[in-house]
């Protein structure tokens, strides 16, 4: 069982519903945690479908890294250790979808014959 290749996954999920939940956007919280809960369903087309969602996460840290700079930017305020931190969780966000895509990962979740 890859257990631990689940993990980078499950935990970009989990602070994504936090960034969620702290913007205000409760409603995606339980898609986000969806998302997690699926990761355990073996099923053919569950690493496709949690790439996919962790590829629109990673957008959604870049859509927030640009918002967040671009008001420092315009208040005058530092805003490179922000660009750092975002630009650090969207690259990992990436590469947490990067085990989903192992052979091992992937003859995991195929069906039995």
């Amino acid at each position: 069982m890859p257990w631990l290749r689940l993990l980078p996954a499950a935990l970009a999920l989990a602070v994504l519903a936090a960034h969620f939940y702290r913007a205000g956007l409760v409603f995606l919280v339980p898609v986000c945690i969806g998302f997690i809960v699926l990761l355990f369903i073996r099923l053919k087309w569950v690493p496709h479908a949690v790439s996919v969602a962790l590829f629109l996460a990673a957008a959604e840290w870049l859509r927030t890294l640009v918002a967040l700079a671009g008001d420092r930017l315009e208040a005058g305020q530092p805003y490179a250790r922000l660009v750092a931190i975002l630009a650090g969780v969207t690259i990992a966000t990436l590469l947490s979808a990067w085990p989903l895509r192992t052979t091992v990962v992937r003859s995991w979740y195929s069906p039995r014959a």
